[in-house]
């Protein structure tokens, strides 16, 4: 029995070595992962760092230790390789066609011996090589006796250079004249739209007899209590843009009063259009500069200067200066009484206190009675500054070289904007400003002083006599340049100078629209002259 119980205790008295024997393998097994783990990452890190990628195989190939030795066959191969491409070029150049074949002949030779040695893994050898290189360097020998060298690649690079210039200045000058022409071309919609209205005043009796009967407001034309403008045009439609963007932006349309002066050809078609049409009330008297028998050239310089042969020569025939000055400097237009009638306001309206003169070429979009209780404090103009920039000083339009005008005024006095302009006619006839005029044209008669328009003669005329107005009376730059969104929107005037005229084909796409805004097309008259 106590056998039996010893037996019994037999497991009793193993269980704690056991214990022990299970805890000792456990450790001895995390022992052993922790070995192979550090065993694996010593290895894995030499195989990163030695295992090339597929781009170190492709830089293996092509860039070696022996193609970078200045004394291996590799490099003297790719070296002739880059002067004969440049050669081929010469050669080209000089029309040496058969040449310029040889060489990329064996410029293709040498880069396939390049490409399987690549391939292969394997430097090229003298004796593969020698072939090539000696093919090569026999033409590229021969190409030297040709005066292919580096000095002649740069002097046939000048003077292509030199040639491309050429070809540029002379396809700016051609863009230039032919903008100019575009610029005055009259299109076929307003010469038919002229003779249409030319046609319909002389053929139907009413509508002189609704002029005669309008001329019962001819004490409106006098009135200083009133709003006048005047416009020089013979443009039909421009003018009725500018009449009918007043009124539709006015106030009080039945207080202004337009004053249009035109030529002959087109004064019988602006009478017909403004007697046609109605403006919401506002005036509209239209003449002739013809009817101005104070106008000839005992008095006006620009009228005496069109008698003078030199001047019709240079300004209607081109040839006495062997093309030296630019074509838009030598516009006919320029002489147009049309453009020198600013000058002489008061004499065209001898009973009117105050004026405000409109271009053409411009949109009204805020009321516009404002101008007239603006003070110029004893000046002449009122105006809209130009001198933002340097291009807009004095010294831009005139001559300084010249000694009058170096001693008379300052080369950075700020210009100004004619387009619209508030003229002080009181102040004007007291200082004979028209005096001052005449005096600068008579002694412009050999061109000397300035060359281009209007704008010079009036800033010598206008000097210290113009009030600068608020920028925002009067936006220009829509003919010719991106204007500020902003400036358009808080603009008064708009102005389209520049030749592209939003009239013409070449008009500003993104800036006609504010024009044609002011343009009835669905009248019979536009319809039939195809305007659209």
């Amino acid at each position: 029995m106590r056998r039996r119980g010893l037996d019994f205790r037999r497991p009793v008295k193993r269980r704690f070595p056991n214990v022990v024997w299970y805890t000792a393998c456990g450790i001895l097994v995390f022992v052993l992962i922790v070995v192979l783990c550090r065993e694996g990452q010593i290895e894995s890190t030499p195989s990163i760092s030695t295992k090339p990628d597929r781009r170190d195989r492709i830089m293996e190939g092509l860039v070696t230790d022996e193609m970078l030795s200045s004394n291996s066959v590799t490099r003297q191969i790719t070296d002739q390789i880059s002067l004969a491409k440049a050669f081929v070029v010469i050669a080209k150049e000089s029309k040496n066609l058969q040449f310029a074949w040889e060489l990329s002949a064996q410029i293709r030779n040498s880069q396939a011996l390049l490409s399987n040695a690549a391939t292969r893994r394997t430097p090229l050898t003298v004796g593969e090589s020698e072939t090539a290189i000696r093919d090569m360097a026999l033409l590229l020998y021969q190409a030297q006796q040709l005066h292919y060298d580096s000095a002649t690649l740069l002097m046939r690079l000048r003077a292509q250079i030199q040639t491309l210039d050429e070809q540029t200045s002379s396809a700016n000058e051609k863009s230039v004249k032919y903008g100019q022409i575009a610029a005055e071309e009259v299109p076929k919609s307003l010469y038919c739209l002229g003779v249409r209205l030319t046609t319909e005043w002389f053929g139907n009796p009413n509508l002189q007899k609704q002029l005669r009967e309008r001329k019962q407001m001819d004490a409106k034309l006098k009135d200083n209590s009133l709003y006048h403008f005047c416009i020089f045009s013979d443009n039909i439609l421009a003018s009725s843009v500018v009449v009918n963007s007043t009124a539709l932006s006015s106030k009080n349309p039945d207080k202004i009063v337009f004053h249009l002066v035109t030529d002959e050809i087109n004064y019988a078609a602006m009478k017909a259009w403004f007697t046609l049409n109605s403006f919401r009330g506002v005036t509209v008297e239209v003449q002739k500069f013809e009817d101005f028998k104070w106008l000839n050239a005992s008095y006006v310089p620009v009228l005496k200067q069109l008698q003078d042969s030199e001047t019709q020569s240079y300004y209607f025939s081109g040839h006495n200066d062997d093309g030296r000055t630019p074509i838009k400097f030598r516009n006919p237009k320029y002489l147009s009484m049309l453009n020198h009638l600013r000058f002489y306001i008061p004499e065209v309206y001898p009973a009117l206190n105050k004026v405000v003169f409109l271009d053409d070429d411009i949109v009204v979009r805020k009321d516009l009675s404002g101008l007239f209780s603006i003070k110029l404090n004893g000046n002449v103009n009122g105006a809209v500054e130009t001198c933002m920039e340097t291009f807009h000083r004095y010294h831009k339009y005139l001559n300084y070289s010249h000694p009058l005008i170096r001693t008379h005024f300052d080369p950075d006095a700020c210009g100004w904007a004619f387009g619209m302009n508030v003229f002080d006619l009181v102040e004007w006839r007291k200082r004979d400003v028209t005096g001052i005029y005449h005096y600068w044209q008579e002694r412009n008669v050999d061109r000397t002083l300035w060359k281009l328009g209007t704008l010079p003669p009036g800033l010598l005329t206008f000097y210290g006599l113009t009030e600068a107005l608020d920028p925002s009376w009067h936006v220009l730059g829509l003919g010719y340049t991106t204007v500020d969104p902003q400036l358009i929107e808080k603009g008064a005037v708009l102005h389209f100078n520049g030749n592209s005229k939003p009239w013409l084909k070449i008009g500003m796409e993104k800036y006609k629209p504010l024009w044609e805004k002011y343009v009835d097309y669905s009248h019979p008259l536009l319809q039939q002259c195809n305007f659209h």
